[in-house]
């Protein structure tokens, strides 16, 4: 028994969808009036397949052994013309004329915005050059006191019949007038501002509004507020894509804000409450005695806000030591004095050791647990 799922090239799963499109694309390569009269043959192979395999009761049939395609082997019958005609002649009749006006084209702008802007949100005015409705003819595409006039050679439908030859004899073909594109109508007297295309292109300024918490890379959608389609049809949609700028000062890593702050070693072993300008204004950092280099102090809720919920990131703050250089010979002494009073005139280098990785501590944890 012919195999038919390998005449068409798909699997034994294969849906009703890829088995048509299979057989479409085979027929289309193996028509005899494209491949010749020596493809006949297969043509037939693969329009019997066909037949068996777009039935749910024949493919049934022949699932379970039987070929109904062969005499005797089951119920008679052709498979429909409406997939001959579909496969050669783009899938039926069209469903009167095109409608002139069509839907615009989305948009993409992109905003620069500040880190302030992105902490708090912010309200910027965007121009934007864009396709607007013509004014002149207000998407008619018409000159003003004109209209569209019935297309005479397809009297409106937008599509004419042409006889086109094919293996099963003459077939009536429909395709779009060339004389009026489809349309159904055609433009006599065209509107000169927009030459007939119901739209030209304009500067405006739109108002967006910017939500706290957006980032690089964040779209915001404004519907209907891209380009106006052809023939006055509506507007698609704009995005407009954010990027933020560097900060002088803070770094952002997601809805926190990173900065470094230098600190005398007098005030790191002292302690000491310091001032430091963030985006919220003035802010008292408080240094206990014997901070250390390197260690971070976290203002709660001085970060960027989020973007999906409420409140906002954190301010981290990561003090370094200033080490006093050019001392005089009073800052010397008084130094000297320090170190000896500590004991540390001639300190000892410790190393210290490193802090041990994951697979370290596991290694430690494996090595114990078998000695």
């Amino acid at each position: 028994m012919t195999d038919y799922y390998e005449t068409l090239g798909v699997a034994r799963d294969a849906s009703p969808e890829q088995i048509k499109k299979a057989y479409r694309k085979l027929a289309r390569e193996l028509h005899p009036d494209v491949a010749g009269p020596g493809a006949e043959d297969r043509f037939k192979d693969v329009s019997r397949a066909y037949e068996v395999l777009s039935n749910a009761d024949k493919r049934r049939q022949y699932d379970l052994g039987s070929d109904p395609s062969a005499p005797g082997g089951g119920a008679g019958g052709s498979f429909g013309f409406q997939d001959i005609f579909e496969t050669f002649f783009g899938g039926g009749q069209p469903q009167g004329p095109i409608p002139r006006a069509r839907r615009g084209q989305d948009a993409l702008v992109r905003l620069d915005i500040d880190l302030a802007e992105a902490t708090f949100g912010a309200t910027r005015e965007l121009p934007i050059d864009t396709a607007v409705v013509c004014g002149t003819c207000q998407g008619s595409c018409c000159a003003p006191g004109t209209s569209p006039r019935t297309c005479d050679v397809c009297n409106g439908r937008g599509t004419v019949q042409r006889v086109a030859r094919s293996f099963v004899g003459q077939v009536m073909t429909t395709q779009p007038c060339a004389a009026c594109q489809g349309f159904g109508t055609v433009i006599p007297d065209p509107c000169v501002e927009c030459s007939g295309e119901g739209r030209v292109r304009s500067r405006r300024t739109l108002t967006i509004n910017v939500p706290a918490g957006v980032d690089t890379g964040t779209r915001i959608k404004l519907g209907a507020q891209g380009e106006v389609g052809p023939g006055g049809g509506s507007a698609g949609d704009l995005y407009v894509e954010i990027r933020e700028r560097n900060h002088e000062t803070f770094v952002r890593r997601g809805d926190d804000l990173h900065c470094t702050l230098n600190v005398p070693m007098t005030a790191a072993a002292l302690g000491a409450s310091l001032n430091l300008d963030t985006l919220d204004g003035e802010k008292t950092v408080d240094l206990g005695p014997g901070t250390q280099p390197g260690e971070t102090i976290t203002l709660k809720g001085l970060g960027v806000g989020h973007l999906h919920g409420n409140g906002r990131g954190d301010l981290k703050v990561e003090v370094q030591v200033q080490v006093p250089t050019g001392l005089d010979d009073a800052q010397e002494e008084l130094l000297r004095s320090l170190a000896t009073a500590r004991g540390e005139e001639r300190p000892e280098p410790k190393l210290v050791a490193a802090h041990p990785g994951v697979f370290s501590r596991l290694r430690e944890k494996f090595a114990g647990r078998a000695g």
